[in-house]
């Protein structure tokens, strides 16, 4: 039955980000905000929805490690399971934005999370805000920095002609399925780990992170075997960013994080840190800004590794 809730669970999820970041995109077109900022804003925290639901849940429900490991994880997914796989089927070109800006914010908010948990083994409501103030700056100068470039791909200009009233619909459906779904896949986390023997940060940092990368990986491997533009390094580590900032931030702002099982703090946190680490000389050796299949497969051997090790 908790293998049931869990895949329930992210199923409820993966329907109430989609119907989520429909409605919110939908919404902003009628508010006259502009294609640019709804890509970088509205969707981008749309589609961290799951995610947060999910933490917000955990950590309400006494459960502060699977509200830690769903960021840890999913950014480890990011990089080593999801960018990994789209590498291996398709070279990746990788913008000079990425060490001009992207790359250092994401290590910064990478370290800070570390030095904020290490600091007294939780994450206070003061850190969570200093975690979503500095998610503001850097959106306020990622705008300010692509004005002039094209807009964002991932804005569908359909949505733009949809009605209130379709907008409202989809806005229910979204939230219903977030908070049942988030629910659902927090309880069927808690009862497996008890039903296997292992810890809750273990199931939330490798089951219910790579469940919540699922449709990140499926619109990368479609388009990469479509030989479309496959989804860009920059926007996963947009989605790292956001994980930490919002997703993090914005739980520890409503009730403190402590950490409770010490291998947050000895191992899963120190992967995170090597995977963010890592994509950078991947992109500058041997060839510069490209991610080739040999370092998509790099990627995803250290990614198994980790997935192994973790269960070890």
């Amino acid at each position: 039955m908790s293998i049931a809730y869990v895949i329930l669970g992210l199923l409820l999820l993966v329907l109430g980000g989609e119907f989520l970041v429909r409605s919110s995109v939908g919404l902003s077109f009628k508010l006259n905000i502009s294609k640019m900022v709804i890509g970088m804003t509205v969707v981008s925290f749309a589609t961290s929805a799951p995610e947060l639901l999910v933490s917000l849940q955990a950590a309400l429900d006494g459960s502060p490690a699977i509200a830690i490991n769903n960021v840890i994880g999913s950014n480890i997914a990011n990089i080593g399971l999801v960018l990994g796989i789209t590498a291996i089927i398709g070279p990746i070109a990788v913008s000079k934005d990425f060490y001009k800006l992207n790359w250092p914010v994401m290590m910064f908010f990478s370290l800070l999370i570390y030095f904020f948990l290490k600091n007294d083994s939780a994450l206070t409501q003061t850190e969570g805000a200093i975690l979503f103030l500095g998610l503001v700056v850097f959106l306020v100068v990622l705008i300010r920095s692509a004005k002039g470039e094209e807009v964002d791909d991932e804005v569908d200009d359909k949505l733009a002609t949809v009605g209130y009233g379709k907008i409202t619909i989809w806005l229910l459906i979204g939230g219903a399925a977030l908070y049942f779904g988030s629910e659902l896949l927090v309880e069927g986390a808690k009862s497996l780990a008890k039903s296997v023997g292992v810890s809750e940060g273990v199931i939330s940092i490798t089951m219910i992170a790579i469940g919540t990368s699922v449709p990140e990986l499926a619109a990368s491997v479609i388009a990469a075997v479509k030989g479309e533009k496959a989804i860009s390094l920059g926007n996963l580590i947009g989605s790292n960013i956001f994980n930490i900032a919002s997703v993090l931030g914005l739980t520890a702002m409503i009730k403190k994080i402590p950490v409770t099982e010490p291998q947050i703090l000895t191992k899963d946190i120190f992967w995170m840190l090597a995977f963010a680490f890592a994509i950078l000389p991947l992109v500058f050796i041997p060839k510069k800004f490209v991610l080739g299949r040999i370092k998509g497969v790099l990627l995803f051997v250290a990614y198994s590794i980790f997935i192994y090790l973790a269960f070890v």
